[in-house]
């Protein structure tokens, strides 16, 4: 039996779905059909853009983004397909945070759609730091289907692997 680390928390029927497709080498296959395209976001400058209009058409109101970049050293091994931080500085007498954004570099590759995805999961983070139902409902919120597209990214890096 096939060992899915990421997609563990998943139920056993779907898991087993896709241990099907594997088995029938039609995975990519299926991939390939519900997500076509490829982003034409290539450079930290164009990431930073796009993550900015995201924030600003649904989280006006959240803190302001520092910067937004890939990062190739992000290791998915530990499931970090993105991360946002906040780093805190003391300059004078005020402390200052800046606030971050990095995205695998793997997805540059990948479908629009998982892009969005994993910006909208760290953006949602912004405003609820923990991975509950209020996050989750402003993920959904910023990108309806959000759950599918979730489970169809961890499908996808799924079939990375296998590659």
């Amino acid at each position: 039996m096939t060992a899915l680390k990421y997609l563990q928390a998943y139920p056993a029927q779907l898991q087993d779905q896709v241990r099907q497709l594997i088995a029938e080498q039609r995975l990519g296959d299926y991939l390939s059909q519900r997500y076509p395209a490829r982003h034409d976001v290539q450079s930290d400058k164009a990431l930073y853009s796009y993550a900015l209009d995201l924030k600003q058409e649904y989280l006006r109101n959240a803190p302001a983004i520092d910067k937004v970049l890939f990062d190739n050293r992000l290791d998915l091994t530990h499931r970090a397909l993105g991360l946002h931080t906040t780093v805190s500085r003391v300059q004078g007498g005020k402390l200052k945070a800046k606030k971050e954004i990095r995205i695998a570099s793997l997805f540059k590759e990948a479908a629009p759609e998982f892009l969005k995805m994993i910006v909208v999961h760290e953006l949602a983070h912004f405003k609820e730091s923990d991975h509950n139902k209020a996050f989750y409902k402003l993920c959904e919120h910023m990108l309806p289907g959000y759950h599918q597209v979730e489970f169809d990214l961890r499908v996808y890096l799924t079939w990375r692997d296998l590659q």
